[in-house]
């Protein structure tokens, strides 16, 4: 299984809305123990592995993330991919689990689409909306309130077990179990 999550390389994004995908990447890579795998460059990638799953956290900007996605999933020869994103049309905190289905204006789900097909699981993490559409690219380059970073972890952390139950277990079993329609921000 091939577990993606959506973002920008480099620190200046690293808290920034549209990184959750990284965030959840990053934890599941400290939960599991993984291993950095030896660099590649055509993966334009950051790749580890734990048991029979690769944890990707492509490197080449969000627009591009196909690039990388389908370079390791063509090399393993993987046929089950997760992707892990950030979602503009769900409220901050809302976690939701669906396969397939359009980008929604999302580029880097845009891209993999492009590149790998539309046959994927995507975790759906809800960061809420600016309040104009024309706010949309600084909104998801901001980096989250102080309040809803109060929240971060706890998300993240229950999105890694969504994630690690879905090894095991249906699609309909993970998001029966594990969506949050409303995530109270107190």
């Amino acid at each position: 299984m091939l577990i993606v999550g959506l973002g920008n390389p480099g620190s200046t994004y690293q808290n920034n809305r549209h990184n959750i995908g990284f965030m959840v990447i990053d934890e599941l890579i400290r939960r599991n123990s993984s291993q950095k795998l030896s660099s590649n460059a055509s993966f334009k990638g950051e790749l580890f592995k734990f048991s029979q799953n690769f944890l990707l956290k492509p490197q080449t900007y969000m627009n591009l993330s196909g690039e990388s996605i389908v370079a390791v999933k063509n090399f393993y020869k993987i046929e089950k991919v997760i992707v892990i994103h950030d979602d503009l049309d769900l409220p901050f905190g809302t976690l939701r689990f669906k396969y397939g289905g359009g980008h929604g204006g999302h580029n880097g789900l845009k891209s993999t689409d492009e590149k790998i097909s539309k046959e994927y699981i995507r975790v759906r993490l809800g960061i809420g909306k600016p309040q104009h559409k024309g706010e949309v690219a600084s909104y998801v380059l901001s980096d989250f309130r102080p309040e809803e970073m109060k929240h971060i972890k706890i998300l993240i952390s229950h999105t890694c077990e969504a994630v690690e139950y879905l090894q095991d277990n249906t699609l309909e079993d993970v998001s029966s179990r594990f969506t949050i329609k409303n995530f109270p921000l107190k």
